[in-house]
């Protein structure tokens, strides 16, 4: 695929049961894995993969989309089938991370690193040589990396 159309691609996806669409208009500016313990409470997986992008650049249709606040991350899944689709941080102003599973086409999306691996789970061996974070791989506005 060239540079010129992959840039007029529109990524989309969505929930199993079809109630939730979405679409991002642009490439994401981030793409990881994430071993930490709340993504696999979320989503029931021993690890988890994002894509990250702009929201200005994301449109979100379907009238049963619901979140979950967790101090700062909002978690949002389907209602009607509890697919998990998105996270958004409050640190982390303009940006949501959609779950690869999510995506229409989530092997588009090569993930560039693991985050969390402090949190890896012993058994879940990923060699990869992909750069590995203890914590976030996303700094937040205020320096912290958690």
């Amino acid at each position: 695929m060239s540079d010129a159309t992959r840039s007029q691609t529109l990524h989309t996806g969505g929930c199993r049961c079809g109630a939730v669409r979405f679409e991002a208009s642009a490439e994401p500016h981030h793409v990881s894995y994430c071993h930490c313990a709340d993504c696999r409470r979320a989503t029931g997986a021993p690890v988890s993969a994002f894509a990250g992008f702009m929201e200005d650049e994301v449109t979100i249709a379907g009238e049963t989309l619901r979140t979950f606040e967790n101090g700062p991350v909002k978690r949002s899944f389907c209602g009607k089938c509890g697919s998990p689709i998105a996270y958004a941080d409050e640190r982390l102003a303009g940006r949501i991370y959609f779950m690869l599973g999510a995506m229409d086409m989530p092997a588009y999306f090569k993930p560039t690193l693991h985050a969390y691996v402090r949190e890896q789970l012993p058994f879940v061996h990923m060699p990869d040589g992909l750069p590995r974070h203890l914590t976030t791989s996303v700094p937040r506005p205020d320096g912290r990396q958690t």
